[in-house]
């Protein structure tokens, strides 16, 4: 065990968070996702394993560790409701109060239709599939930056 870590982050995924860079997209998805598939394009090629926890608990537990960009106007997204684009699922929702606990404000998903979602996830750095069984569990995070103190912040 480690001090100040979420016991749900493994040493894989940890490695690929630390490995990533300004920018760079992680993609948290639900046990529907064809992951394996989609993971085989990404930078990692291939999917890292969250199975003990929602989607929302994997949410949490990777932005205890990763920052979000700051520099751009939607660094998390959501897969959209086939053909009901504005509707949240509970999820989501829940996951939308651990994307703003972790930051500390409100940071709006954006909203990606179905496949686009796939073709945007499949050029992120990794997937990361969790036991989450409600469907629409499926999120995109980019990765910000942590500056020195002294340092211009964004």
């Amino acid at each position: 065990m480690l001090k100040n870590l979420d016991p749900l982050l493994n040493a894989d995924v940890l490695h690929a968070l630390r490995s990533m860079g300004h920018g760079d997209e992680v993609v948290i998805c639900d046990a529907n996702f064809p992951a394996v598939a989609v993971a085989s394009g990404t930078v990692l090629g291939k999917p890292l394993r969250l199975d003990g926890g929602s989607a929302p608990r994997a949410v949490r537990a990777v932005l205890s560790v990763m920052p979000l960009d700051t520099f751009i106007a939607h660094p998390a997204s959501r897969m959209e409701v086939v053909g009901e684009p504005g509707t949240i699922p509970a999820v989501q929702r829940e996951a939308q109060r651990e994307v703003d606990r972790a930051e500390g404000r409100a940071v709006p998903f954006a909203s990606i239709e179905r496949f686009a979602f796939y073709e945007r996830a499949r050029r992120a750095f990794c997937v990361i599939t969790t036991g989450e069984e409600r469907g629409y569990g499926c999120f995109v995070f980019t990765k910000g930056v942590l500056l020195a103190p002294d340092a211009p912040q964004g």
